[in-house]
């Protein structure tokens, strides 16, 4: 809007420069009995899986729609050039640009990734074990992503016989990866190890080494995009011989896999929102098929560890909501054979397991905070490890060798940069291997951490993570930027984040409301946020906003929110449920068209959403709750806030048309407020930009979009 003398009293108009105009083309469907109007829908490209392999498929008229919108949000934030100049420049200026993970040990070498100064893509590297040495540098991210528009590695694995290296990447944004592999044997000269000639094409990224180190396992995308096979690779061999070993072409379920901790199995897991389903596949055996563990049943979830002779199952079987520890024997490893080994206690949730040749150790999230638990598995003995600070992040660290008593975690908190630690577990003696370095300098003094709770309209309590510099004052007047997510049961870390300091050193409070839908306060917090109940997630936001108003944080139109993906779709019903609280709102590859991406089957992600969302296809009820909050469909005649709306052309998660027809039918049934922006990524997907520096573009808009709105500068 025009910059006025008093921005909190003129009304907002449009910029000088007036929005695009994106044709309306009349379409109409009737489902159960009611007629849906979409004006937008052409702009749904009848190609688009096309598009997902080559953004240059897209079709003409779409293609102009969406670079009209790249030049508006171009021109209306221009004025902001010099300050996201500014905010790159300080971002970066916190990354140690030369920094090296620590090192894993794996038999004779030790293993890890860095960065050149300067690189935008990690180097994978060993030295030999234990003093170190000359560095072999094994896959140079670099090097592989010159020239190309888009390039982001997915998984890089050494063989068991350290001479190979196999490695997957994504070329497009549409997480379609391509595998390869490589000789790493000693090369005197360091030079850059070279791709055999076999590249797999169309597969998730992840795979499994053999024990023979001859030949690894992959999952293979189908037609519509989803991870439905699982086939055999033999080294030497052409990829179109492959064999299929497994396959789930279920429309509804997913296939994942990985390999067992102690690299005796790779597991294959077919899940989806509401249960899952283990087989074993014997790394060793070079015709190995897939042995099941329990047959997937309605509501049941499982995961597997194995130890000797013996499975240790994470489950929710029987009631047991936050999930409790089973096991079996390994030849007989079905449900009715599991013996319990850690209890459920509702409100402590077992995230996740690791097995040691000695030691359980899980890591568990009681009062919303997380902490690592050690169990000595002859005795029983348990004792866990955490820390005490009001809110923080904690998380195991995947390991190499399964022989080991050594347990590497690392933590962070909003203040606290993240700290890696190696700790004995017969000892338990805890040494701190890395500290993130910040090189522009943080003082962790200079600012403060509280986790607050806010009071749902049920009388839940919400809770709310803050970051804010030391000696804030309670007086209303400082702006927040409030984030969510809330869906999948992802709950939202209380993590640290060098580049959020950008805000808070400008008078910024950054908040995270850690909404129903996740799995924060446990998995209850979960299924009160999903399905039907998913109106919980909007409410507890609105919540979350409201109280920080009422204490004092901020006022009424202080506060910009923040969401992606899952999240976007809370942006989207939160300023149509509540837009006079909010300066702004930043929307990222947001989920806004659910009712019409949910009743269409077609899509990848659809069949296995409907158990998280509904099917609003086969089921009159769950229609017309969708359509009741589904943010499309509930735009009104009203005054919304400034919104900047990020898409990515070859994202397959949230396509591009769906923020592009939000965009569109905000501007035509508005009456008032804005502007709506739109910026779509013309060659990424859901993940943005790849490049740690590129990526700080991205944020350097967001947050010059938050200052612009709460400045009055739009």
């Amino acid at each position: 809007m025009r910059k006025t003398e008093d921005v909190d009293t003129a009304p907002q108009v449009w910029p000088l420069q007036p929005p695009p105009a994106i044709e309306q083309r009349k379409a109409e469907t009737t489902v159960h009995g009611i007629t849906l109007s979409d004006d937008f829908a052409w702009l749904r490209a009848a190609n688009w899986q096309d598009v997902l392999r080559d953004p240059a498929a897209l079709p003409d008229d779409i293609r102009r729609v969406i670079e009209t919108e790249n030049d508006y949000a171009r021109a209306i934030l221009a004025h902001a050039a010099e300050l996201r100049k500014e905010l790159v420049k300080e971002m970066r200026g916190r990354i140690k640009e030369d920094d090296a993970d620590v090192p894993s040990p794996d038999g004779p070498w030790l293993y890890y990734t860095r960065h050149n100064q300067g690189g935008q893509h990690p180097v994978f590297c060993r030295t030999k074990r234990p003093g170190g040495g000359l560095e072999e540098i094994l896959l140079d991210g670099d090097f592989q992503g010159r020239g190309k528009a888009f390039f982001e590695i997915g998984a890089v694995h050494h063989a068991p016989d350290h001479a190979k290296l196999a490695w997957s990447a994504d070329e497009t944004g549409s997480e379609l990866y391509s595998i390869r592999v490589r000789g790493i044997a000693a090369r005197p000269d360091n030079s850059q190890p070279k791709d055999r000639g076999e590249v797999i094409t169309d597969t998730d990224g992840s795979f499994v080494w053999m024990t023979d180190s001859n030949g690894f396992y992959y999952v293979r995308t189908d037609e519509n995009h989803r991870p439905a096979e699982v086939y055999r690779h033999r080294i030497g061999t052409d990829p179109s011989a492959d064999i299929c070993v497994f396959e789930a072409h279920d429309p509804g379920l997913f296939i994942f896999l990985k390999h067992s901790q102690s690299g005796r199995f790779a597991v294959i897991s077919i899940a989806d929102h509401d249960s899952s389903e283990c087989h074993l596949l014997d790394l060793a055996d070079l015709s190995a098929t897939a042995r099941p563990v329990e047959p997937r049943a309605p509501g049941l979830r499982y995961d597997v560890e194995d130890h000797q002779d013996r499975l240790f199952i994470r489950t929710n079987a029987d009631g047991a909501e936050d999930f409790k520890i089973m096991s079996a024997p390994l030849a007989t490893p079905g449900k009715s054979s599991w013996v319990e080994e850690v209890p459920h206690l509702r409100g402590h949730m077992i995230i996740r397991l690791a097995v040691y040749p000695d030691y359980l150790v899980r890591l568990e999230r009681a009062g919303g905070l997380p902490r690592i638990v050690v169990r000595h598995l002859a005795s029983g003995d348990e004792h866990a490890i955490a820390f005490s600070e009001e809110a923080y992040s904690l998380g195991l660290e995947e390991r190499l060798e399964y022989e080991t008593n050594t347990l590497r975690f690392n933590y962070s908190s909003m203040t606290t940069p993240w700290e890696t630690y190696d700790y004995d577990l017969v000892t338990r003696e805890r040494i701190l291997r890395k500290r993130q370095s910040v090189p522009s300098g943080h003082d962790p003094s200079q600012y403060v951490t509280r986790r607050l709770f806010a009071k749902a309209p049920d009388g839940e309590d919400i809770p709310i993570s803050i970051l804010h510099r030391a000696g804030l004052r309670l007086d209303g007047s400082s702006p927040v930027l409030l984030y969510g997510y809330g869906a999948y049961g992802s709950p939202v870390p209380a993590s640290f984040s060098t580049n959020r300091l950008s805000l808070v050193d400008r008078g910024f409070i950054y908040a995270i409301a850690h909404v129903r839908g996740g799995t924060d306060k446990g998995w209850h917090w979960y299924s009160d946020g999903k399905l039907g109940k998913k109106p919980n997630s909007f409410t507890d936001f609105i919540a979350a906003a409201k109280f920080l108003i009422a204490a004092g944080y901020t006022a009424q139109g202080k506060i910009v929110a923040q969401g992606g993906s899952a999240g976007g779709m809370l942006m989207g019903a939160v300023v149509n449920l509540a837009p006079e609280l909010f300066a702004g709102v930043i929307a990222d590859v947001p989920f806004v068209d659910v009712l019409n991406t949910m009743l269409d089957a077609s899509l990848p992600l659809t069949p296995p959403e409907w158990l998280e969302w509904g099917n609003p296809i086969a089921d009159q009820s769950t229609f017309t709750i969708m359509r009741s909050y589904s943010p499309y469909e509930n735009i009104g005649a009203k005054h919304y806030p400034p919104i900047l709306a990020l898409g990515g052309l070859t994202d397959p998660r949230v396509t591009y048309w769906e923020p592009l027809k939000w965009v569109a039918r905000l501007r035509a049934m508005m009456t008032g407020g804005g502007p709506i922006l739109l910026k779509t990524n013309m060659g990424a997907g859901h993940g943005g930009a790849p490049g740690r520096f590129d990526h700080l573009e991205d944020v350097a808009l967001q947050y010059a979009f938050a200052l612009a709105c709460v400045e009055g500068k739009l």
